[in-house]
């Protein structure tokens, strides 16, 4: 192997491999699927918005990447299923699979938000199950085919630290991250690698969606003591984590913007 081809295919670890990235319409999901491409591997991009799916794969495109867009809401079961059999059908079955999509909506228990507990409950949870169950079957044959496939879900620092308003949020994202434990040592004899990632502030579309004002005005106040991380730092985590050498697994990764002390 000549140096130029080895240059060539360290910079393109990803060479072969199906990465399917939820919430990949803004924000982290969006990086990490322009990262993951330009690391090789052919990219399914999946989110609601389909017009910024379809900006999303052009760009890819010109970059020289793969990638191909499904429009769908991880809430619904019966199309996240679908989409899966796109999956297979358009590119032969994921090996990757970065469970992203989710929503932050803080605000006082006391108010009895009971539409946005539920609607955190609902992405957070219920949609990280649905993709899961339809993408494992997929990263299970290409573990057999290939000796490793990688299952990387999207927690938070809340899951395990304590951040005033955020409980419910929280308690969505230690679900994330326990739930990953459990299924390292599900599919692990499997050879699917099970990681979670549990990111501190990242400045994303997930502030935007905060209606609190006490949450907000925090998050804003935040800004002036803490350099928060950039979709671009997570994405590189997600590159890392999948790169790293088969027998190698990262089960959790807790990675926080330096000034922010919890």
């Amino acid at each position: 192997m000549t140096t130029e081809t080895s240059a060539t295919a360290s910079a393109r670890p990803l060479d072969g491999r199906v990465a399917v990235v939820t919430g990949a319409s803004s924000g982290i999901g969006e990086a990490t699927a322009e990262h993951l491409a330009a690391q090789g591997a052919k990219v399914a991009v999946l989110a609601r918005r389909a017009e910024r799916l379809d900006d999303l794969v052009a760009r890819i495109g010109k970059n020289g990447g793969t990638a191909v867009a499904i429009a769908v809401d991880v809430t619904d079961a019966a199309a996240v299923r679908a989409a899966a059999d796109r999956v297979q059908t358009e590119l032969g079955g994921a090996d990757l699979l970065f469970n992203n999509a989710g929503v932050m909506l803080p605000a006082p228990v006391e108010e009895l938000r009971a539409d946005q507990w539920q609607r955190q409950i609902d992405l957070n949870v219920s949609g990280l199950m649905n993709v899961i169950g339809a993408f494992t079957p997929q990263l299970v044959r290409a573990a057999q085919e290939r000796g490793v496939a990688d299952l990387i879900n999207t927690s938070s620092s809340a899951a395990q630290n304590l951040y005033p308003t955020f409980a419910v949020y929280a308690g969505t994202k230690a679900f994330v991250s326990h739930l990953s434990k459990h299924l390292r040592i599900e599919l692990g004899p499997k050879k699917v690698r099970v990681s979670a990632i549990e990111p501190g502030i990242v400045g994303t579309e997930l502030q935007d969606h905060v209606t609190d004002p006490g949450a907000s005005a925090w998050l804003e106040g935040s800004k002036e003591s803490i350099d928060w991380l950039q979709s671009i730092d997570i994405a590189q985590t997600v590159g890392f984590i999948a790169s790293l050498p088969l027998r190698v697994n990262l089960p959790q990764v807790f990675i926080m913007p330096t000034a922010q002390p919890s």
